[in-house]
């Protein structure tokens, strides 16, 4: 049994250092200094309609919205907007429940189609596909032993939450027809990871939140090449928030559209400045973990960016720590009031938990502080 013990005087008082939500307080200084080029007016008047476009498949779907969702991921080159059908949710959440819902649906038979993800997954998805106890569709866990037969729906995060892995589907059934995969690529943006290729899959999930920090605004969107699948998707939105709300979505076309102006500036280019504040974040965490020589990081490979034009690490926006020694690692980092997610809830073990890199400065530093004074101490059990 292993125990960790606090050598430090916390500088922070009786605060709590909360890293378990993947909350991105962090880029708030910089749309600051953006200033009002993202401020959006709405009369008393505007948006009262339920519609938005009755000639789209996604009728809720602002149309300036739509066309700064393609204009964005071309200037990326992170994903194919071509003939898909853009499907807007209430963040990356709801989008993941209809695409589980839209696939179950159309694979038909008697019994429930089998989930699964490859852990460490994110966590949540253990909660989205088991907190409706649905009969068309059932969690079944770590995709890497998955071998039940009959139709199953993969869920692939890429780079991986909570690890920061890129990640390529797991259960192996070449030209199977049963097999459907959703690839969510919440984190696939210049400022966490290389772009190294244009993603061109079936269904493709993406999160304002995490791109630039505003969770607030609860919007997210999937980009479908199946019509049927897309139809399916939109009918589960309807049933369950009978659409997305428009302020949201105006709001969130005007900053993706100065995000995308900002790319082309040296000095306002949103994804160099979030690329210097993760690297300079995780430079610091790899630092406190090799003087401690208690605590474990994942090493990532260089590889080429075609945004940036060159080879890049990784930065993630969630740090999978670790201990070379078997812990409770949640519950011990807890005792000096550092709150993070525990690696059993992403189908791990004990000595790993998920730390978000996404916080405010201050509270980034306080935990680096605190890590830094924490000690290994064994006790053995007779």
């Amino acid at each position: 049994m292993v125990k960790l013990e606090n050598s430090m005087n916390i500088t922070m008082s009786d605060s709590i250092v909360n890293l378990d939500h993947g909350d991105p307080t962090a880029y708030e200084e910089y749309w600051r200094k953006i200033g009002d080029r993202c401020t959006v007016t709405i009369h008393g008047w505007d948006l009262m309609s339920y519609f938005s476009d009755v000639t789209n498949l996604c009728w809720f779907l602002e149309p300036e919205l739509a066309e700064a969702i393609k204009e964005l991921h071309s200037v990326v080159g992170n994903a194919a907007t071509e003939d898909r059908h853009i499907v807007v949710g209430t963040g990356s959440t709801q989008l993941c429940q209809a695409a589980v819902h839209a696939l179950a649906t159309l694979a038909g038979g008697t019994k429930p189609v089998s989930v699964v993800a490859a852990a460490p997954y994110y966590s949540t998805y253990v909660e989205e596909n088991t907190y409706v106890r649905s009969g068309m569709y059932k969690w079944e866990g770590d995709a890497w032993g998955f071998d039940k037969k009959g139709p199953y729906i993969e869920l692939v995060t890429s780079p991986n939450n909570p690890d920061g892995t890129i990640r390529e589907t797991v259960v192996n059934r070449p030209d199977d027809e049963e097999a459907k995969v959703i690839h969510d690529f919440a984190y696939y943006w210049p400022h966490y990871t290389p772009i190294t290729r244009r993603q061109d899959h079936d269904i493709m999930l993406f999160t304002f939140s995490k791109i630039t920090g505003h969770a607030g605004s609860r919007i997210g969107w999937a980009l479908v090449k199946d019509k049927e699948v897309a139809k399916k998707m939109v009918e589960y939105i309807i049933v369950n928030s009978i659409g997305v709300s428009k302020e949201s979505q105006i709001r969130t076309a005007k900053i993706l559209k100065v995000l995308k102006e900002t790319c082309k500036s040296e000095s306002e280019n949103f994804f160099e400045y979030g690329r210097e504040m993760m690297k300079n974040r995780w430079e610091k965490l790899r630092e406190v973990v090799k003087e401690s020589d208690v605590f474990t990081l994942p090493k990532y490979p260089e590889a080429h960016c075609n945004y940036f034009g060159k080879s890049l690490e990784s930065y993630p926006a969630f740090a999978w720590l670790g201990t070379k020694e078997e812990t409770d690692l949640v519950s011990d980092l807890r005792r000096q009031k550092v709150m993070t997610r525990a690696g059993e809830r992403c189908g791990s073990d004990k000595k790993h938990v998920r730390v978000s890199m996404l916080s405010r400065e201050d509270v980034f530093n306080a935990f680096l502080e605190r890590l830094a004074n924490m000690k290994l101490t064994k006790t053995i059990d007779i």
